[in-house]
C-alpha cells in the first residue's frame, strides 16, 4: 500500500507538534519533519521534543539549499543531526544522492535496523529521459538506499509518463514524483504504479514542493486508498483546470456506484500529444474543456453523429481496442437547462426555444454545442464572438447570423430574446469579466451562463438586477456530467441526486 505522508514545514517545534497531530487526525500514515524549516533549530534539544510529540511514524529531512531546502550550515553538523535522528528511533531518514556516499562513511555504514534510508535526487528544472531516469535510479540503489526517491519537474503533463515507466520497473521501493500542477497525476496515481509513498499537505500554506495536493484531497476526493494497478484513469484535460469541480463530482459518484476509477484534473498543453502518450487502455476516458473541444474532433477515431455535426467534443472514451470515440454532452446539458429556464410544459412536443431568437456568445466548443442544439430545437440563432471570422463561420454552419462582440451593446432587433454566454468570461479567477454591458441585458427575457465557478457570475448578477430571468451554468454542468458519467462507466446510470447535492455544496 502506498503511504500518505504529510510534510511538516512549520517554523517552530510547537507548531510542528501541533501539525503532526493534525496530520494524524486527517488520516496520514506518517509525517516528514523538515528540520531545515525550523528557526533557531537546536538538534539535541528539539529533536527529542519533536519525536515525543509525534503520534505517527517519522521521516526526517534536513534539506540543504543546494537541493532546494533551507539549511545553510556545514555538512558535518547536518550529518550529525541525521545520525542523532536515527539513534532516537526515527523510521526514515532522507539523504541526498550527491552526498550519500559521504553520509554512509560518516555513520560508518551503521544504521539502526528499524530506520530506512531514503536516498533522494531532485531536479527542479525538467524530467529527464527514461534512460536517464533509469540510470539515476541505479546510481541511487548502488549507494545502499533502502528506498529510492526521484523528484523532477514537469514542463508538460506528458513528462509524468516517463516517471511511471521507471517506477513500474524499479526493483526496490521507489518514490517517484513530478512537481508542479502538470505533475499532479504522479502524486495521485502513485499506488497504481507502485510508489512507496506520496505527499499530501495540511493546507495550501504548508507546502514543501510545487504541485502537492492536500491530504484531504488525496483521501476524500481521489480516494487514494482504493487506487491500485487495475484502477481506470479518467480526467478533465483543460487549460486552465484547477478551478473545475468535475474531479469532486465524478470521484464522489464513482465511489458511490463502486466503479474502480479515479478522475483527475489534467493541465494539458497539447491534446493530441497527451492522448498519444497515455495510450494504455487503463486511461479510459476524458472530459475536454477549454481550449481542446474543437481539437478533440481531429484526435478521435470515431465520432457520435451529433458531436460530428457540432464540430466539438467534450467527452472521449477509449475502447478496449484502443480506438478513441468522441461525444458531446454539452448541447444536451445546456439546451435542456435553457428550456427549463424559459418555462412551459415539459411534456410539450414543441420546444420552448422554437421560434425564439437566441444570441450565443462564443464560437468555441461550448458555443458550437449551444448553437447547434438551439437550431435543432427550432430557434433562430445569432452568434457573437470577439473574433468576428469565427462567429461568421459558426453562423454559416447553422444558418444563423454573426455579430461582433461589441455589437451586443446595441443589438435589439426584437423583444424576448435569449442570451447564452459560452465563453470563459467571468470564470474564476477573473470574476469581473462579462461579455455584455449591463444596460444591454434588459433586451433579454432569459440569460444563461455556461460558467459555473462562481455559481453567480457577474453576468447573472447584473441580469437579475435588471429583472431578467437567469439560468446558472451549474445546471449545464450537472446535466453534461451525467452524460459523461454514463459514457465513462459503460452505461451505469449517473446518480443525479448525489450530483446535485455535490454541486450545491462545492459550486
Amino acid at each position: 500500500m502506498t503511504l500518505v505522508c504529510v510534510p511538516l514545514v512549520a517554523r517552530t517545534v510547537e507548531e510542528m507538534v501541533a501539525d503532526a497531530a493534525a496530520a494524524a487526525a486527517a488520516g496520514s500514515d506518517l509525517v516528514e519533519i523538515r528540520l531545515d524549516f525550523i528557526q533557531g533549530f537546536r538538534p539535541r534539544e528539539h529533536l527529542p521534543q519533536l519525536l515525543r510529540g509525534c503520534p505517527l511514524p517519522v521521516l526526517v529531512t534536513y534539506r540543504p539549499t543546494w537541493e532546494g531546502g533551507q539549511y545553510e550550515g556545514d555538512e558535518t553538523t547536518r550529518f550529525d543531526t541525521l545520525r542523532l535522528a536515527m539513534e532516537l528511533g526515527v523510521d526514515y531518514v532522507d539523504i541526498e544522492l550527491k552526498v550519500a556516499d559521504k553520509f554512509m562513511s560518516f555513520i560508518s555504514g551503521n544504521k539502526p535496523e528499524k530506520c530506512k534510508l531514503i536516498v533522494s535526487s531532485h531536479n527542479y528544472e525538467y524530467t529527464p529521459s527514461c534512460e536517464e531516469l533509469a540510470n539515476l535510479v541505479a546510481r541511487i540503489q548502488a549507494v545502499g538506499a533502502d528506498i529510492v526517491k526521484v523528484a523532477t519537474a514537469a514542463k508538460d503533463i506528458v513528462d509524468v509518463s516517463r516517471m511511471f515507466q521507471v517506477m513500474v520497473h524499479c526493483q526496490v521501493p521507489m518514490i517517484g514524483l513530478v512537481m508542479s500542477e502538470r505533475g499532479l497525476m504522479s502524486r495521485v496515481l502513485a499506488p497504481k504504479f507502485g510508489g512507496y509513498l506520496t505527499f499530501g499537505i495540511l493546507n495550501s500554506a504548508k507546502t514543501s514542493a510545487p504541485g502537492q495536493p492536500t491530504v484531504e484531497e488525496l483521501l476524500d476526493v481521489y480516494n487514494i486508498r482504493c487506487i491500485g494497478p487495475d484502477t481506470k484513469v479518467l480526467g478533465l484535460i483543460a487549460n486552465p483546470v484547477k478551478q473545475s469541480k468535475s474531479p469532486i463530482l465524478h470521484n464522489k459518484c464513482l465511489q458511490y456506484v463502486g466503479y474502480n476509477a479515479v478522475y483527475l484534473p489534467l493541465l494539458g498543453d497539447n491534446l493530441a500529444s497527451f492522448l498519444e502518450t497515455y495510450s494504455s487502455p487503463d486511461f479510459s476516458g476524458f472530459s475536454c474543456s477549454l481550449p481542446f473541444k474543437v481539437d478533440a474532433v481531429q484526435c478521435c477515431n470515431e465520432h457520435d453523429p451529433v458531436a460530428k455535426s457540432i464540430g466539438a467534443i467534450n467527452t472521449i472514451v477509449r475502447r478496449p481496442d484502443g480506438k478513441l470515440v468522441g461525444y458531446n454532452t454539452d448541447y444536451i446539458g445546456a439546451i435542456s437547462a435553457i428550456e427549463d429556464g424559459i418555462g412551459g410544459s415539459k411534456d410539450a412536443v414543441i420546444s420552448p426555444l422554437a421560434g425564439r431568437l437566441i444570441v450565443v456568445v462564443g464560437a468555441g466548443g461550448a458555443g458550437k454545442a449551444i448553437a447547434y442544439g438551439a437550431k435543432e430545437k427550432g430557434a433562430r440563432v445569432v452568434v457573437a464572438n470577439r473574433t468576428y471570422e469565427k462567429a461568421v463561420s459558426l453562423a454559416n454552419a447553422i444558418g444563423g447570423q454573426a455579430l461582433r462582440l461589441a455589437d451586443l451593446e446595441t443589438f435589439r432587433p426584437e423583444d424576448g430574446m435569449i442570451l447564452a454566454n459560452a465563453t470563459s468570461l467571468g470564470m474564476q479567477p477573473n470574476i469581473d469579466g462579462t461579455p455584455i454591458p449591463k444596460k444591454a441585458l434588459s433586451f433579454y427575457d432569459v440569460v444563461f451562463d455556461a460558467v459555473y465557478a462562481p455559481k453567480v457570475t457577474r453576468l447573472l448578477r447584473e441580469a437579475e438586477e435588471c429583472g431578467v430571468k437567469v439560468v446558472s451554468g451549474v445546471e449545464m454542468f450537472i446535466r453534461q456530467a451525467m452524460g459523461q458519467f454514463e459514457h465513462f462507466t459503460g452505461g451505469i446510470e449517473a446518480p443525479e441526486s448525489l450530483m446535485r447535492e455535490i454541486a450545491a455544496k462545492y459550486t
